[in-house]
């Protein structure tokens, strides 16, 4: 069977009789073709099978209207809505997106990031994978000054736009609020502290108890790497200590989640034996029985302002790569998993103030 013929700009133009010049423009929606005309030309090229060459087209404007995406999970409901709120700016910008997924490993990441530079996409917006040192894969992109905006999951670079929350605040306010609510034994569950959201989360739990006079005790911060299997061992842990712990904060609501139904299987009572604080405000926190307490991580709005960032950089190449953070508003939503008190109590509303510390 032979192919069948690729239809050009010129095979329109025979069939209508007008110029190729004309049809060109009228595909492009170009004013200078009257609306009739345009339309005519677009019901022709739809019958025909007509395909646009955007090779061609990008070679001519040095453009390939396509931006990429590194993301680390793609089971994520953060992750998932923050590509959400990329998406719907970069299409509204008439740009393509390319999703690249690095499955937590900077190996994947490093192909990714060459594989996006090399279909020479026009920006990358990118949130690190779990195990990333270095930003170094992302040189080709800053020597070409082609923008990059880093979100969630970041590194100290000078080059790159930055969007996240305050997580040191965030931690600070959880931990806040479990001593307000009478808790002494707070253990803290959290993953690769060389990411910066687990680091600065580690930071404002260890300043919250130090701020309220209680002990950092090493034995009941939990590194791992947040799967089902390592929160039930972590569970089994804290339940045979003495003392046990009577609170934990989670760096996920899903690892929260997994807590409450492994406590409650051994018999603990939440939040009156064991009081749980997750993190990022996914649609579970509200499903579970009890619901719980977390941090609010806007991650729709967190993909719209990265986007809206790297369209910026586009419309004004002087400005591509250079360094700022930008920082979202978060929040503590308190649910019951946490209220042994039968109070909410602010987050950070009592006792020595944050300020010196941010």
């Amino acid at each position: 069977m032979s192919q069948e013929k690729e239809i050009t700009i010129y095979d329109i133009a025979r069939l209508l009789g007008i110029s190729a010049s004309t049809v060109s423009r009228g595909l492009q929606n170009h004013p200078a073709v009257n609306i009739k005309t345009r339309q005519l030309i677009a019901d022709t090229a739809r019958k025909l099978g007509y395909r646009s060459n955007n090779f061609a087209t990008s070679l001519r404007k040095q453009k390939t209207g396509t931006i990429g995406a590194i993301i680390h999970e793609l089971h994520s409901e953060f992750v998932i809505s923050a590509l959400a709120g990329i998406e719907k700016i970069t299409n509204a910008a008439g740009y393509d997106l390319i999703i690249g997924h690095s499955s937590e490993t900077m190996a994947k990441e490093i192909a990714n990031a060459h594989n996006l530079f090399n279909k020479r996409v026009d920006g990358l917006i990118a949130s690190l994978a779990y195990d990333t040192t270095d930003l170094q894969h992302f040189e080709p992109f800053f020597r070409k000054k082609i923008p990059v905006v880093f979100f969630d999951r970041v590194e100290e670079s000078d080059n790159g736009i930055q969007i996240v929350i305050d997580n040191f605040k965030a931690a600070y306010d959880a931990t806040v609020h479990l001593i307000q609510q009478k808790c002494t034994r707070i253990a803290h569950s959290t993953a690769n502290l060389q990411r910066n959201v687990y680091s600065e989360r580690l930071k404002g739990y260890r300043q919250a108890l130090q701020n309220y006079g209680l002990p950092y005790t090493p034995e009941w911060t939990f590194v791992n790497d947040q799967s089902r299997e390592a929160i039930r061992d972590m569970v089994h842990r804290i339940v045979a200590m003495d003392p046990r712990p009577d609170a934990i904060f989670l760096t996920n609501d899903f690892c929260a989640a997994v807590s409450i139904q492994v406590f409650r299987e051994l018999g603990l009572r939440i939040p009156q034996d064991i009081a749980v604080v997750g993190f990022n405000n996914d649609t579970i926190s509200q499903l579970m029985e009890p619901q719980i307490t977390t941090i609010n991580y806007p991650g729709n709005e967190i993909g719209e302002i990265a986007a809206k960032c790297l369209i910026d950089q586009l419309n004004n190449p002087a400005e591509a790569n250079l360094h700022r953070r930008i920082v979202i508003d978060s929040g503590l939503i308190i649910r019951s998993s946490t209220l042994r008190t039968g109070r909410p109590g602010g987050p950070a509303a009592e006792g020595p103030s944050l300020a010196h510390f941010s």
